[in-house]
């Protein structure tokens, strides 16, 4: 019977794999604060961190980021059969595949997510910039997307709870002004 493999160990794996890539959990909250910033005046990078630490509890994400990056380094290593390995090698630019993984592990949180990963995937903020130039060593054809995945879930993430936190707050002011009628 085949090992069946514990979540923790597929987000530890998954972080590794991340950080072993030159890629940090501050660096996508990064992207994270630039893209939630105009729309909560006191975002914390604290707040952005929490965000990002949650989605990679996902499996999902950690599914997707095993299976981009191990790509990402067999193509490094030349072991893709052609014309796979030069398709990913040079991350051509009608091979979609790399987005699909991405975009299939955005879905779980909403259309602000799917819409933010859109954004990231054209604009290509921070370390997606450096991870998608293709200069210097390595391949990170699917990396760079996962990274946009993992910040669009996360802005999505904290978009939804910023507001369920305002949504709380309406409610217990609505019920102290209800309370104080009531009394006075």
């Amino acid at each position: 019977m085949r090992k069946r493999v514990h979540s923790r160990e597929t987000e530890a794996a998954a972080k590794a794999l991340i950080k072993e890539r030159g890629v940090t959990i501050e660096d996508i909250a990064e992207i994270v604060f630039e893209m939630q910033s105009p729309y909560v005046e006191d975002l914390s990078m604290a707040d952005c961190t929490e965000s990002v630490e949650a989605v990679l509890t996902k499996r999902e994400i950690q599914h997707a980021v095993l299976v981009g990056v191990e790509l990402d380094k067999l193509a490094e290593q030349g072991k893709l059969s052609e014309p796979l390995q030069s398709i990913v090698e040079t991350d051509e630019g009608l091979f979609g595949v790399d987005e699909t993984i991405a975009l299939g592990a955005v879905f779980g949180y909403g259309s602000i997510a799917v819409t933010t990963f859109g954004h990231l995937d054209k604009q290509k903020f921070g370390i997606i910039e450096k991870l998608d130039t293709k200069e210097g060593k390595g391949v990170h054809t699917f990396l760079d997307d996962l990274i946009a995945s993992i910040a669009a879930n996360a802005s999505s993430r904290l978009a939804h709870r910023l507001r369920d936190r305002e949504e709380a707050l309406d409610k217990e002011e609505r019920e102290k002004r209800d309370k104080e009628e009531r009394i006075g």
